[in-house]
């Protein structure tokens, strides 16, 4: 064999070598910075509500700006619930969501066709219960204002296909894109008829933000784990491994039959 084809065999191994070396050190650099997340994650759920209140004076629709104003139609302790299908419904379903939150979209990707499906039959009522975990654990102000837009599309009797909208078009966990007025009123056009003056005013003018903030009290008040946090008449279910959509349609049926 030539020198050159030595030196040219000895040059790729050595390349090679170092392109795995470059991919060791990036897979560990990944699992320090998934190991970090989760730690921020878990302090941030001690320190949210001294972090809240250090923000709350640096933002112009800060929850003390204003009064506390429950959006139409908002039920339970406080007015705190928005709630979603029939007031007779036999199976009610708690949900404490935050529009930051992945894992609850991930819930809402998994269980919203189950959802829409027993809650337009008459079978169950969703009361939704808005948290700002997420600005809390990461900063901004996003959970609160897509929170306000929600309670804003209540007002008009469109929350839940806005609140359907959001999860859709939620962005990183780690972007405050949703604390963008004008990106929330965007999205808000993808619902017939939900973007007039009067919304537009309610989510500028932050109109329901100290509501928002006075519900994530209620959540913190409560010790939940996290968010999404899914009580089926009173018990919970997200915390339960086995759990599917199906399996929860069934329990949904099986109270109805009661």
């Amino acid at each position: 064999m030539s020198e050159k084809n030595r030196d040219g065999k000895r040059m790729a191994r050595d390349r090679l070598a170092a392109e795995r070396e470059k991919q060791r050190a990036a897979e560990k650099r990944r699992r320090a910075l998934i190991v970090g997340a989760s730690v921020v994650c878990v302090l941030g759920l001690a320190a949210v509500i001294g972090i809240v209140a250090a923000n709350r004076g640096k933002d112009k629709n800060s929850a003390s700006s204003g009064p506390v104003v429950a959006p139409s139609g908002a039920q339970g302790k406080d007015s705190l619930a928005i709630p979603v299908g029939k007031d007779g419904a036999k199976a009610t379903l708690t949900v404490w969501e935050d529009f930051r939150c992945p894992a609850c979209q991930a819930f809402e990707t998994a269980y919203r066709p189950t959802l829409h499906e027993l809650v337009d039959s008459g079978k169950l009522r969703i009361e939704y219960h808005l948290a700002t975990l997420i600005d809390g654990n990461l900063g901004g102000s996003g959970s609160r204002h897509a929170g306000n837009a929600a309670a804003c599309a209540q007002d008009v009797g469109k929350f839940r296909d806005f609140h359907d909208v959001l999860y859709e078009n939620q962005p990183k966990e780690t972007d405050d894109a949703f604390s963008n007025d004008d990106k929330l009123i965007a999205l808000a056009g993808k619902v017939d008829g939900l973007v007039t003056p009067t919304f537009e005013k309610c989510v500028r003018n932050g109109t329901h933000n100290a509501w928002v903030v006075k519900s994530n009290e209620a959540f913190q008040a409560g010790n939940f784990g996290g968010t999404p946090t899914v009580l089926l008449d009173g018990k919970n279910i997200y915390q339960d491994q086995t759990m599917t959509p199906a399996k929860l349609k069934q329990l949904v049926e099986d109270a109805n039959k009661g």
